[in-house]
């Protein structure tokens, strides 16, 4: 696809996305919202631990067959996702990285709901099949209805945290792994860097090849260039990726893209 058509597919996600928000906004989120206390998001959470430790290997793929058989204890999760967080009781979340937590928690919860909800789809292999994973189809965060996308470049990605985009996964082969217990506030430092370091440590995410003299690196990078150099260049990227290498990225090295695989990431 060339780049003309990429930039036109990506202004109309934007313009779609933002038509939709505009109607939800006339026509708010309007169903008995439940309330939900810090006791139950933590049950919430012991939920989603033993659901990733159930059914997540320890390559990250997930066993959506089994899931989708006994939807219950994830539909639960969601449940409290869509009525609580730091908008609807931010007294329980005064510390950013509990915030940060939430959020990707949640968006992991939601993406693997929405596989189930869609009857397990053998992937998002075409720019319609994306936008209607993550832009037609509403979810609901913290009281208010949105989309993966929006949450994910409206909520998200302004909390200014570029490691972020090796935690957040959409539930394809390409996504960084994701991992078998949930991201916690208490040690979520670590476990950001543990999984930038990961990230950069598997050939599908990132190699070099000294003959060509480049630095072969996940589309990640590409969709997200800004959050992670000031320039918004992929000529700088390596100034990021060389803090997570023991090997580093010389000098006169060119960047490229490895093209994304948008398969499910179902176990075999």
């Amino acid at each position: 696809m060339n780049t003309s058509r990429i930039n036109f597919y990506s202004k109309f996600f934007v313009f779609i996305s933002g038509i939709i928000l505009l109607f939800n906004s006339v026509f708010a989120f309007s169903e008995d919202k439940k309330s939900f206390s810090a006791s139950n998001y933590q049950a919430a959470m012991q939920s989603w631990a033993q659901l990733l430790n159930t059914h997540v290997d320890e390559q990250g793929r997930i066993d959506f067959r089994t899931i989708a058989e006994n939807p219950q204890s994830l539909s639960a999760i969601v449940e409290v996702i869509e009525n609580y967080g730091p908008q609807t009781n931010p007294s329980d979340f005064t510390d950013k990285n509990a915030i940060l937590a939430y959020h990707i928690n949640a968006y992991n919860a939601l993406a693997m709901n929405g596989v189930i909800e869609r009857g397990i789809p053998k992937g998002f292999t075409s720019t319609l099949k994306r936008a209607s994973f993550f832009v037609l189809r509403s979810v609901v965060v913290d009281g208010k209805k949105t989309n993966l996308y929006q949450y994910e470049n409206k909520v998200i990605r302004p909390l200014g945290e570029p490691r972020v985009h090796f935690a957040l996964n959409c539930m394809v082969k390409d996504c960084p792994r994701l991992p078998q217990q949930p991201f916690s506030a208490e040690h979520l430092d670590k476990e950001l860097d543990a999984a930038a370091h990961e990230f950069f440590d598997k050939p599908v995410h990132f190699r070099l090849d000294s003959e060509k003299k480049r630095a072969y690196v996940s589309e990640i990078l590409k969709f997200y260039t800004e959050d992670f150099v000031e320039s918004g260049k992929k000529k700088d990227l390596p100034i990021y990726i060389n803090q997570y290498l023991s090997e580093k990225i010389p000098q006169d090295y060119k960047v490229s893209f490895i093209d994304y695989d948008w398969h499910i990431n179902q176990q075999p």
